[in-house]
């Protein structure tokens, strides 16, 4: 059984797994589940350091501050499971999160202030608002109606599988204002045409390698 557990610390931090060395403020665990939540899902373990050495937590004291980030932290409300493990006299908990359906769930920061947040690698940041919008669109039951016309070939034509621009730099190539030049962009990911990038710094755009371009002649 410490074998599964070791092999997990082995892994290290990544887009699926967090270390927390303690819970001194259930806003921040609050942060990372919504993250997994609105991601892939993932786990927190609860008494490892981020260098992965076992430092240990109070499993009751742990599993109460958990339950209070997704149910009073969190909007709509986590749903997790739980998993104690014992190494060499100390407890970890493990917090398993799934992705959710109901995306997107936010979280409540130190200001009060509600915040969607994704997990990127191993980083929790929040989500930029283009990528609210086509959660938005992707929910909607009418679906997207778009109309391939000269000026969106064009437009099209901006955009390259191999560089990446932001919103800003699509709609002053494309001569649009800013958003239309979002609206445009959302239709396109949502129909699979355009991916997007998204870092700390914000959301980049960029034509996917299996859409065959549009002739604009």
């Amino acid at each position: 059984m410490s074998t599964k557990f070791f092999r997990m610390i082995a892994e290290g931090e990544h887009q699926r797994q967090d270390f927390k060395y303690c819970i001194n403020d259930s806003r921040k665990i609050a942060r990372s589940m919504v993250a997994f939540a609105n991601t892939d899902g993932g786990r927190l373990l609860l008494g490892v350091r981020d260098n992965g050495s076992v430092a240990g937590v109070k499993s009751d004291e742990e599993y109460y501050m958990a339950e209070a980030a997704a149910k009073l932290y969190s909007k709509p409300p986590i749903t997790f499971q739980t998993q104690q493990w014992q190494i060499e006299g100390k407890s970890v908990l493990e917090i398993k999160i799934p992705p959710r359906s109901e995306i997107p769930h936010s979280a409540q920061n130190e200001s009060g202030d509600w915040r969607v947040y994704i997990r990127k690698e191993d980083q929790n940041i929040v989500a930029p608002g283009i990528l609210l919008k086509v959660w938005e669109q992707q929910k909607n039951p009418r679906g997207v109606f778009i109309r391939f016309s000269e000026q969106e070939k064009t437009m099209l034509s901006l955009l390259d599988s191999t560089q990446r621009l932001s919103l800003n730099q699509f709609s002053r190539l494309a001569k649009l204002p800013r958003i239309k030049g979002e609206r445009l962009l959302v239709k396109l990911i949502v129909i699979g045409v355009v991916g997007m990038e998204i870092t700390e710094s914000g959301a980049r755009f960029f034509l996917r390698d299996d859409f065959e371009p549009l002739s604009t002649v």
